[in-house]
């Protein structure tokens, strides 16, 4: 028996597939302020990211419904990036996951703290 897809039909399984790109999260994140220039997009990321792997990403997203992608005719050319009125949505999921991020951090320093006294065996 063939497994069911889910996409379209669970919540959860639409979220995952549509967020699943390594970045979709935290582009989300920095775009809550307002529109965001390419460039500067790529400098705000915390790691190296290749133009490529970026414009993959801000295209997925862009296709998702998440992001607009805005391109103003002039030299040098200008693209600003900036959330869809389904991306502003997300805004309260965001505070919620790094609300739920910082509780973990909290917990897996407390982890290794016991670990480390030996308070924990493995």
């Amino acid at each position: 028996m063939a497994k069911k897809d889910l996409f379209g039909i669970c919540p959860y399984v639409t979220s995952q597939k549509i967020l699943s790109g390594k970045w979709s999260i935290y582009l989300l994140y920095l775009l809550q302020e307002g529109p965001v220039r390419f460039n500067e997009l790529q400098r705000m990321m915390p790691e190296d990211i290749t133009h490529t792997t970026l414009s993959r990403q801000l295209k997925n997203l862009e296709e998702e419904g998440l992001i607009i992608r805005r391109e103003y005719s002039q030299i040098p050319p200008k693209v600003e990036y900036s959330l869809s009125e389904i991306g502003k949505k997300f805004e309260s999921v965001i505070i919620a996951l790094g609300e739920w991020g910082n509780d973990y951090l909290e917990f897996v320093k407390h982890k290794d703290e016991k670990k480390y006294k030996g308070g924990e065996t493995a």
